[in-house]
């Protein structure tokens, strides 16, 4: 279906500097280009960024000799959906893991937690596209799924499990009140919030690829505990780390 289109993106996308070759089949993707700079000066050897278009930027390196990328997302769904579309189309690449933040919607999840989407439920309009006669729920690549919860458990790393609830709209900014939003989320099993794994897992399942996303969770609606800007940037190790280690 792209072959028409792979000569013409062999430089480039739009979005996207890097050519055939630069980037690894596994792409860490973080919302923040910030967080992917910081994770590839400090967990990658030899990582040489191929992408800085609109500061979007992307490396490419070496975890315990296995080649991993790591790109920003940015925020939201159509933002992600534009990002991961072109690397799963364009680059060859095979699987997205999803590294980012997580607001908690119940008692299960609590700051610090990590979180595991094994399906992504919301309120975008990303899988219209599709024409499908009813409600698709996208999910997890479950070898990813169970070879990350298999690297939890193995470091003692507390997780969660489950439904998130995937939003176009940030929380505490909605007009709705708690009640008639996230809510009536939480009372349906979703523990956690995000703005980005929806539109990830539609591209994967339209285009055949793998991903897995996974979050730390930095506030919750429950507890209004929260992080602090400067714990956000650096507090994720973990997740880090589990996610090199599946990738």
């Amino acid at each position: 279906m792209h072959d028409k289109n792979l000569e013409h993106y062999r430089l480039g996308t739009p979005h996207n500097a890097a050519k055939a070759g630069d980037i690894a089949s596994t792409v860490l993707m973080p919302g923040d280009p910030l967080r992917a700079k910081y994770l590839a000066e400090n967990f990658l050897e030899g990582a040489r960024q191929f992408n800085a278009v609109r500061n979007m930027f992307g490396f490419t390196g070496t975890y315990k000799g296995k080649p991993v990328s790591v790109m920003g997302s940015g925020m939201g769904g159509p933002s992600m959906g534009l990002y991961s579309y072109e690397l799963f189309a364009f680059y060859d690449v095979e699987r997205i893991i999803r590294i980012g933040t997580c607001g908690g919607l119940t008692a299960d999840v609590d700051v610090g937690d990590l979180v595991f989407a094994m399906a992504s439920s919301g309120d975008s309009n990303y899988a219209h596209q599709y024409r499908l006669s009813g409600t698709f729920s996208p999910c997890a690549d479950y070898g990813l799924l169970e070879a990350g919860v298999r690297v939890a458990r193995s470091r003692n790393i507390p997780f969660w499990v489950g439904n998130v609830f995937c939003s176009d709209v940030f929380s505490l900014y909605s007009a709705l009140s708690p009640a008639e939003g996230w809510e009536k989320w939480a009372r349906m099993g979703c523990a956690a919030t995000d703005m980005e794994s929806y539109a990830l897992y539609c591209n994967a399942a339209y285009l055949g690829k793998r991903a897995l996303a996974m979050f730390t969770c930095s506030d919750s609606n429950v507890s209004r505990r929260e992080m602090s800007p400067d714990e956000r940037q650096t507090a994720l190790t973990s997740m880090f780390e589990v996610a090199l280690e599946i990738a």
